[in-house]
C-alpha cells in the first residue's frame, strides 16, 4: 500500500468539480430550452429567445452546484485522506512489529 499523498487532494477536487460543474450545465441548459420552448409553443410565440435558458437558467444552476461541490468534494476527499493515513500507519505499525 502506498504512502497517501495531501498533495492530491486538491487535484481530485478540482476534477470533479469540473466534471460534475460541467455535466449539471448540460443538464440544466436542455431542461431550460426545452422549458422555453414548451412554453413558447404554448403561448404561440413564432421566435422564443434561447438565449435565457444559458443566462439565466443554466449559469447560475451550474454556478450552485459547483459551491455545493467544492465543499463535499473537499470534505469527503480530507475525509478519505485521513483514513488512508491511519490505515498505513497502523500497516506500518504492524510490519515492524512481525518483522
Amino acid at each position: 500500500m502506498r504512502k497517501p499523498r495531501w498533495y492530491l487532494i486538491p487535484v481530485r477536487v478540482l476534477l470533479v468539480t469540473f466534471v460534475v460543474t460541467l455535466l449539471s450545465f448540460a443538464v440544466s441548459l436542455l431542461l431550460g430550452i426545452v422549458g422555453i420552448l414548451l412554453a413558447a409553443k404554448l403561448r404561440g410565440t413564432p421566435n422564443p429567445n434561447l438565449t435565457i435558458p444559458y443566462r439565466h437558467i443554466a449559469a447560475p444552476a451550474a454556478a450552485m452546484v459547483a459551491a455545493i461541490v467544492v465543499v463535499s468534494a473537499t470534505t469527503m476527499e480530507i475525509r478519505h485522506y485521513r483514513h488512508l493515513k491511519t490505515l498505513w500507519k497502523l500497516e506500518d505499525q504492524m510490519e515492524r512489529a512481525s518483522g
